[in-house]
């Protein structure tokens, strides 16, 4: 009887544990402004899922605009949405201010998904959200580091995040398009 007692008594410790290491955070309580400086709250987006990505006019990447906008506006109304990030932390690919930024994805690309205001994706500067989908004791997932330009985060429609893809894999990739169809 002491052992089963000793046993349950370290099984309500551990789960207790357990519970209180769970991460509750998700993007819902960020806030960031759009790139024409109008404020965004994430919350608007409670029950989509979400792909997150950082993006530059200047990079060899910079031609998955073209897929971006393609993936937005096939399944923009199926509970999906894209949103950019521009950031300049590599190679100073992104110089352009949020005026020309938008001047050009619209102009190029024709980018109608929505795209926020110039940020750090790492670094001393960086954003609070870029803190949270990089640090697993935030993000609950991984720790993880933007490698790159056109990361992309995959974010459910619980406001977690799910999965990071590569920058080198194209936003219209099947592992993308599969988990954007997957209830």
């Amino acid at each position: 009887m002491k052992i089963f007692s000793l046993g349950l008594i370290l099984f309500s410790i551990f789960s207790c544990t357990a519970q209180e290491n769970k991460v509750d955070m998700t993007i819902y309580q960020f806030k960031v402004t759009d790139i024409n400086g109008n404020e965004f709250d994430l919350s608007t987006l409670e029950g989509k899922k979400v792909m997150i990505v950082n993006t530059a006019s200047q990079c060899g990447l910079t031609p998955q605009y073209e897929q971006l906008e393609e993936v937005y506006e096939n399944y923009k109304d199926s509970n999906f949405v894209i949103i950019g990030f521009p950031a300049n932390n590599f190679m100073g690919q992104e110089p352009g201010t949020d005026e020309e930024i938008a001047s050009f994805c619209k102009k190029n690309y024709g980018v109608t998904f929505p795209m926020m205001s110039k940020i750090d994706v790492k670094g001393k500067d960086i954003h609070p959200l870029y803190k949270f989908l990089t640090e697993k004791e935030q993000n609950g997932l991984e720790d993880n580091e933007v490698k790159w330009n056109f990361q992309k985060y995959l974010i459910g429609e619980e406001g977690r995040l799910e999965k990071v893809i590569s920058p080198r894999m194209l936003p219209n990739d099947s592992e993308v398009i599969d988990w954007i169809k997957k209830d």
